[in-house]
């Protein structure tokens, strides 16, 4: 992606954020030098990997497939483990009319995935075989909004503004917009997008840049060359 198409996405969805009476934190608008300046003081955001993140998959294609993501809060893996303390994450994501968040399963984070606004956000979902690799013949159980509702492999469920569902490791599932753009609340376990992403097919997190400008505010895929 150029990085002239990553800042559009970014004022795009800052602007979409707050028509929806959500505002970013402050660090969200950061210059890079800003970044830089406080790093010290900022070290648990850059070791949370809280901030921007926007991705076409490596597909070169972000119209088609990918998602914009701004991760709010994160949690620490160590708490996790041992089962105390901040054990929790939170984000906010775009997907646009019929932009697909390709199929994919986690293998620790549990998800509660909720459409805050806009048009319909569909979710396909599929189960796993006993190994929890994708299992195109089983179906499986979520919560929709606190209520148990039985999937068929490759249903879709369509979350008007205020639904949600809750996924678990395990259920493989992919997503998008229907009848517009949606803004999507993610309130989650832990959540490492280097590791704990299992695509279906062999595709990548992160998009790769090409760097025909300056960056208006660092991705967190900047953090490792720009603040470490």
């Amino acid at each position: 992606m150029k990085r002239s198409r990553i800042n559009q996405i970014m004022a795009e969805a800052d602007e979409m954020i707050r028509s929806f009476g959500f505002v970013l934190p402050p660090f969200a608008y950061w210059t890079p030098q800003e970044f830089q300046a406080n790093a010290s003081v900022a070290r648990s955001l850059i070791d949370a990997r809280c901030g921007w993140d926007i991705t076409d998959y490596g597909a070169g294609n972000f119209d088609k497939m990918g998602l914009f993501l701004f991760t709010l809060r994160n949690g620490r893996l160590d708490d996790l483990q041992r089962g105390g303390g901040m054990c929790y994450a939170e984000k906010l994501l775009i997907s646009r009319e019929e932009q697909l968040s390709p199929m994919h399963t986690h293998v620790v984070k549990a998800e509660d995935i909720i459409n805050r606004g806009g048009a319909t956000l569909v979710v396909e979902l599929y189960g796993s075989d006993p190994d929890g690799r994708f299992a195109e013949d089983q179906g499986g159980t979520v919560l929709c909004d606190g209520i148990a509702r039985t999937f068929k492999p490759g249903e879709k469920l369509r979350l008007a503004p205020g639904e949600s569902v809750t996924l678990m490791p395990g259920d493989w599932h992919a997503f998008w917009g229907e009848g517009g753009d949606v803004l999507i609340g993610e309130v989650s376990t832990v959540n490492d997008d280097e590791t704990d992403n299992i695509f279906r097919e062999p595709i990548g997190r992160f998009a790769k840049i090409e760097e025909d400008e300056d960056p208006t505010h660092l991705l967190v895929s900047d953090y490792g060359e720009q603040l470490l």
